[in-house]
């Protein structure tokens, strides 16, 4: 008879070792908090068959914060993964006034001592204070009675947190028994398995949060380093978010078989806030250049001064003239007067072209041209006080014997810097797949040549240097070791300037060379330009509007047309503008005339 007990203990005592392997294992997969926190409790509980638990996790604060809690015979089941949040203050550890340790509470004993309490009976026990266990029996009509109270130590041997098990039961009887001293070993090798599996998913937790916030810092330091691109780092991410979550939902067109695990959707949320992490090698005054003739000033007052010199040698001539017997004095005054006014109207109209906010035409070019023939005449040596590099474009001519007469607008070759043949972009042959149509100088800062700018404030280096972020987002994030979970950054990061067509920017992928998270940037990328109210250079559009401008570009095959489509038969538009454009923006749309 002996030895059949001592075999059925053995067997028990296998199952419960066999158990603690299996929940251990259990433990260690488990990648989401809540969840985890939500096993640890409930393998305790089944594993001592107690009616009731609760799980706290120590604060940085030394509070105990109740996260789960469960209590089956009163169908009890608050926070983890209920979505029900426990409305409980946390429990101090220390007095907030003294300072003193709180050792009446039974789980602040257990969190400050590191050791384990069995109560037999709450109501018969001397030495805490059970008074608000008491009174939540008042309100129930239920009996708390038997407690295991357990810390949770993680492998530094620090107190991470307590599980606190209620009301032990007789399987049998359905009776509440204590808790069992051959069962608290086994709770406290439990507690350590879940110390350790929470302590590592805390740290994981911490290092996304860490690394998420690092991503956030970027994307806002970019948006704030220019006024014209304010906001938009953390606009796009949210419009992404919401066209991939329609492309999930749609379960019977195009996007049926399109879904994102758990980790997919963490990719994609990394990649949408890193996709203008490049701008950050932009200079400010390219991405802010507001007229033609700026650098790092507006060299509009370089020009005009030129003009003023211009005006006052004119005026030193006539006087000059005057001395001299030179002429009529009344037909120099004339020719003077007529002198000042041309240099005022030449001024005038080189001023306006610096602006920009009109085409440049051909016969607006030339009179520019014929504008920068004219002459003033320099006495002081150019090459003084220059910075380094300066003087390096500087010496590529020689200097002008004093005094020297100039041109009043040039294209001059210190204008001119030239591109450093081993930037990756540079190479037809580079790593990174790029295709690009580089530009044969970095920046041409030549006055007549930024002058005579079509369109806009920008020349054909200028803009390559803007896009060229793109190029840079994707260098920057290559060299990153990503895990493996997290490889697809670069791509969704580096992709939202690509066109459906191969004609996009930079390594001219087509449609189906490109995923459809990076697509779906690609949209989210250009919907937030057009309707973005705080660029200070342009009016904010209206709905309407941009979604017209959007319908040429998928007849273009600039954007996925089936995306389109399902951006505004979702309503992701309406639901994005309804977030973040400004009232009078928000116009009706007939989205039945795009649809075709």
């Amino acid at each position: 008879m002996s030895g059949d007990v001592k075999t059925a203990g053995s067997d028990a005592a296998l199952k419960n070792f066999q158990r603690l392997i299996d929940v251990g294992i259990a433990l260690s997969a488990e990648r989401d908090t809540n969840r985890l926190m939500e096993k640890i409790l409930l393998e305790a509980k089944d594993l001592t068959d107690a009616d009731g638990g609760t799980l706290y996790i120590k604060t940085d604060d030394d509070a105990l914060k109740f996260e789960i809690m469960r209590t089956d015979s009163l169908k009890i089941a608050l926070g983890g993964t209920t979505g029900k949040d426990i409305t409980f203050p946390p429990i101090r550890m220390y007095d907030p006034e003294t300072g003193q340790p709180n050792q009446k509470n039974i789980a602040s004993y257990c969190a400050l001592t590191g050791e384990s309490i069995n109560i037999r009976d709450a109501y018969e026990a001397e030495h805490f204070d059970f008074s608000g266990t008491k009174k939540f029996d008042e309100g129930t009509g239920y009996r708390s009675k038997s407690f295991l109270t357990v810390p949770l130590k993680n492998s530094q041997d620090e107190i991470i947190g307590v599980i606190q098990l209620l009301n032990a039961t007789d399987k049998a009887t359905g009776e509440v028994i204590e808790f069992s001293k051959e069962i608290q070993p086994l709770v406290e090798a439990l507690a350590s398995q879940a110390a350790v599996a929470l302590d590592n998913q805390q740290l994981l937790d911490g290092q996304r949060r860490l690394l998420e916030s690092f991503i956030e810092l970027i994307a806002s330091a970019i948006d704030a380093k220019s006024p014209y691109t304010g906001g938009h780092c953390q606009r796009v991410p949210e419009l992404t978010k919401m066209l991939a979550k329609a492309a999930c939902d749609d379960h019977e067109g195009p996007f049926k078989d399109f879904e994102l695990t758990e980790e997919q959707w963490y990719e994609l949320h990394i990649g949408a806030w890193l996709h203008d992490c490049g701008k950050v090698t932009t200079p400010e005054y390219v991405v802010d250049k507001a007229v033609k003739l700026e650098t790092i000033y507006n060299r509009i007052h370089e020009i005009r001064m030129r003009f003023e010199v211009m005006k006052r040698e004119a005026e030193v001539e006539y006087y000059k003239a005057l001395a001299e017997g030179g002429g009529d004095p009344a037909e120099l005054k004339a020719a003077l007067d007529e002198r000042l006014a041309k240099l005022d109207d030449d001024y005038e109209f080189v001023a306006r072209a610096n602006v920009g906010d009109e085409f440049m035409a051909p016969e607006h070019q030339e009179r520019i041209r014929e504008i920068g023939k004219m002459q003033w005449t320099r006495t002081l040596d150019d090459r003084l006080g220059l910075s380094f590099d300066e003087r390096k474009r500087k010496d590529r001519t020689p200097p002008k014997p004093l005094p020297a007469k100039e041109d009043l607008l040039e294209d001059r070759e210190d204008h001119v810097v030239y591109r450093d043949a081993l930037e990756p972009a540079a190479q037809p042959d580079n790593p990174f797949g790029f295709k690009l149509n580089i530009p044969e100088h970095k920046y041409n800062f030549g006055e007549i040549y930024n002058l005579c700018i079509a369109r806009g404030t920008l020349t054909e280096e200028e803009r390559f240097k803007i896009n060229d972020h793109i190029v840079q987002t994707i260098i920057m994030l290559e060299q990153l070791p990503f895990p493996k979970h997290l490889k697809r950054v670069p791509e969704y990061a580096g992709g939202h300037h690509e066109k459906m067509d191969g004609t996009g920017y930079p390594r001219k992928l087509t449609e189906r060379e490109m995923s459809v998270p990076a697509r779906i940037m690609a949209i989210a990328d250009i919907f937030e330009a057009l309707t973005a109210a705080d660029r200070p250079y342009k009016d904010p559009k209206k709905l309407s509007d941009s979604i017209k401008i959007m319908s040429f570009m998928k007849k273009d095959a600039h954007i996925d047309g089936e995306l389109f489509k399902l951006f505004l038969t979702s309503g992701v538009y309406k639901e994005y503008a309804d977030r973040f454009l400004e009232p009078y923006q928000i116009d009706d749309v007939d989205i039945a005339k795009y649809l075709e």
